[in-house]
């Protein structure tokens, strides 16, 4: 089991160029194929006001020209980030289609998907809000949400790993072993006072077996928090250091936390390092 094909969301957004880059390392790391997804935007995406002259009679041809040439301006810099950086196999993929249904298309080719964490800073050019939330529940496939500030250098060597013994959690822990060899890992189960602790459900001692027989080496916490889940579960990961959090997709019965459980949306909201995350 490896990322034998790792697919990359590229835009017009400030930190694009960094997802790029990280999802270019990770390639590498893995020996995979590399296929940026450009969006043209033509259908969802929202055109600056100065970016079309005042006086144009054709306006929609002029929009979907603009649009076009900037999903190839896209492209060119992907191409040049990656000559740039060494060999790697790769493609460009540029497509019309609704941003979210052309990601799902094209990851369900895919064994990895790289995705940015929403980012206000350029809401005056795209309307794809919550794109992570939105392709994690259909595409299938692990989903490589980078975050909208920071730097990250190469695969991560310290993962933790959110484990509560639930269908998602392993859904996650199982899409996640290629990234989780090599690296220092611990399998993270946090409860709050009042929650009994569930020995039979966690199964710590059968987990950490079953990533050793995959030539993963684990280690095992069971922390007792005060705080939210979500909080608690963020400082260890800055405490340990970790450079990637691994955790499943939740669902609930409310309707707006059927699509996200409400700690993996305060994860995405808040994340401070890269999240593997698998529904």
């Amino acid at each position: 089991m490896n990322f034998r094909t790792i697919l990359v969301h590229l835009d017009p957004s400030t930190r694009c160029p960094e997802r790029a880059a990280l999802a270019a390392r990770w390639a590498r790391s893995h020996e995979s194929h590399l296929t940026g997804l450009i969006p043209t935007g033509l259908h969802d995406g929202v055109i600056p006001a100065s970016a079309i002259a005042t006086g144009m009679t054709d306006y929609i041809a002029e929009s979907a020209d603009y649009l076009r040439r900037r999903a190839e301006g896209i492209a060119r810099e992907f191409r040049q980030g990656i000559a740039a950086s060494g060999p790697l196999s790769y493609e460009v993929q540029l497509v019309d289609g609704l941003t979210v249904d052309a990601v799902v298309r094209y990851g369900h080719a895919s064994d990895l998907v790289v995705l940015g964490q929403s980012d206000d800073s350029n809401r005056g050019d795209t309307t794809v809000h919550g794109l992570a939330e939105q392709v994690l529940m259909e595409v299938g496939r692990p989903v490589l949400v980078v975050p909208s500030a920071g730097e990250f250098s190469g695969v991560p060597k310290s993962v933790v790993v959110a484990w509560d013994g639930s269908r998602e959690a392993a859904v996650a822990l199982h899409a996640a072993l290629p990234a989780l060899r090599g690296a220092r890992v611990t399998l993270l189960s946090l409860r709050h006072p009042r929650d009994e602790e569930d020995a039979q459900r966690l199964l710590l001692p059968e987990v950490i077996q079953f990533l050793l027989r995959h030539g993963v080496q684990a280690r095992a916490e069971s922390e007792v928090t005060e705080t939210g889940i979500a909080d608690a579960l963020l400082s260890r990961v800055a405490e340990l250091g970790a450079a990637l959090l691994v955790m499943g997709g939740y669902g609930h019965s409310r309707l707006r936390e059927k699509i996200l459980g409400g700690v993996t949306q305060q994860i995405l909201a808040q994340m401070t390092v890269p999240v593997l995350v698998a529904h």
